[in-house]
């Protein structure tokens, strides 16, 4: 296992990101990261791809975290605040370069001002590492319909009891969008019922 270029997920988590990304693969369709950071998980995935011709669209408003909502409340979470996580895209294109790997596509802005042009028209893998309720609840709405048979949906800090707006958005979509659900470590696994 390669070293992580940072604290923000561990070699357990990138091992099922990697085995998930895997299994969609052979899907139609690229792949979006919503939430790239310094590209912890945007690299490994690249390396991944680099025998096929999968392209990567990586999100982020590179500003750090947005403002809470209520849904983002919890005594366990305090830590976390308004542009905490900011990275630069200059990190997240030199960690590419000194990984000696093609850059992905880069998107900058808050989820909510992604248009939909600005994601691909197919998607066989999403990586959703947004933290917060509205950072993950606006990709679904994005991606959702672009979604390949066979696709596949991850969703970062499922089970953190720091960040639940993550979870609660995960809850609130799969309450109207038909797919299995499945926990492992702190990773939301989801695969849409077409």
């Amino acid at each position: 296992m390669p070293k992580l270029l940072s604290d923000q997920i561990d070699e357990h988590e990138l091992e099922i990101i990697l085995r998930e990304l895997e299994k969609a693969i052979s899907s139609e369709g690229d792949i979006v990261e919503f939430g790239c950071y310094v590209g912890t998980t945007s690299v490994p995935m690249t390396k991944r791809l680099a025998a096929t011709d999968k392209k990567l669209y990586v999100y982020d408003s590179f500003e750090g975290l947005p403002e809470k909502t209520i849904e983002d409340q919890s005594p366990a979470g305090l830590q976390f605040k308004s542009g905490e996580l900011a990275a630069s895209k200059k990190q997240l294109i030199k960690n590419f370069k000194q990984a000696g790997l093609p850059l992905p596509v880069i998107n900058k802005g808050w989820f909510s001002e992604i248009s939909n042009e600005q994601v691909p028209r197919s998607i066989c893998f999403a990586y959703l590492d947004g933290d917060y309720y509205l950072s993950v609840l606006d990709p679904l709405k994005l991606i959702w319909n672009k979604l390949s048979p066979g696709a596949i949906i991850l969703v970062d800090d499922y089970a953190n009891e720091a960040l639940p707006g993550a979870s609660k958005a995960v809850d609130y979509w799969l309450k109207t969008h038909p797919a299995k659900l499945k926990i492992e470590h702190s990773l939301a696994i989801i695969t849409p019922i077409v």
